[in-house]
């Protein structure tokens, strides 16, 4: 079921230029996650969401690492930068992406990157949908990550994202308190280019 509109704290944020669904607008990467569990069918959505991404020849090169146990989650942490770690912690559910390189129909796979890019937007669509927060992060050591979980080196490492329940922006050390609201986007024309990049 889609959003029905823009919720009022994101609206002096940002406005659409043309008629979209609100749902594009509501989501956003905030940094301030509640300590809540997420239930497994709520979770599991959300990758369910991923899995019906398009991909060329439907290779869905995808794939995606999740923690939720404190276990797994404390293997999440010793690669994640400390400057997302004051954040990040709080975070019930932490997944890393990453994306098969190669594949047996067409040996290097080119657009791995770009699939799993639209497997990601998904998966924050419907997270989105179902109320929670997701916030994707650069912010780690990717060959710590890789040698930690134990990734292939035919698998090239995205990007890891926090998934939870919004918190409030009060539980965000002093330094984040101001960032932590939707960001705007630079208006459309700025972006389409007719004909040939002018």
């Amino acid at each position: 079921m889609s959003s029905t509109k823009v919720l009022p704290e994101i609206e002096k944020y940002r406005k659409a230029g043309y008629d979209i669904d609100p749902l594009f607008l509501n989501r956003w990467s905030p940094r301030s996650f509640l300590d809540k569990e997420v239930p497994e069918d709520v979770l599991f959505s959300i990758f369910e969401a991923a899995r019906w991404a398009p991909s060329s020849m439907n290779i869905q090169p995808w794939r995606f690492i999740l923690a939720r146990t404190n276990e797994d989650l404390e293997k999440f942490r010793s690669f994640i930068l400390p400057g997302n770690r004051t954040w990040a912690d709080k975070a019930p559910v932490l997944t890393l992406i990453i994306s098969k390189k190669t594949d047996e129909k067409v040996g290097q796979n080119a657009p791995h990157a770009f699939d799993t890019g639209a497997a990601w937007a998904f998966l924050a669509l419907q997270a989105s949908l179902k109320g929670l927060a997701t916030h994707p992060m650069g912010g780690f050591d990717k060959e710590k990550a890789r040698e930690v979980l134990n990734i292939p080196e035919d698998y090239a490492i995205q990007a890891v994202v926090a998934i939870g329940y919004q918190g409030e922006k009060s539980g965000l050390p002093e330094n984040l308190k101001e960032r932590e609201q939707p960001s705007p986007r630079r208006p459309l024309h700025e972006t389409i280019h007719e004909g040939s990049f002018q």
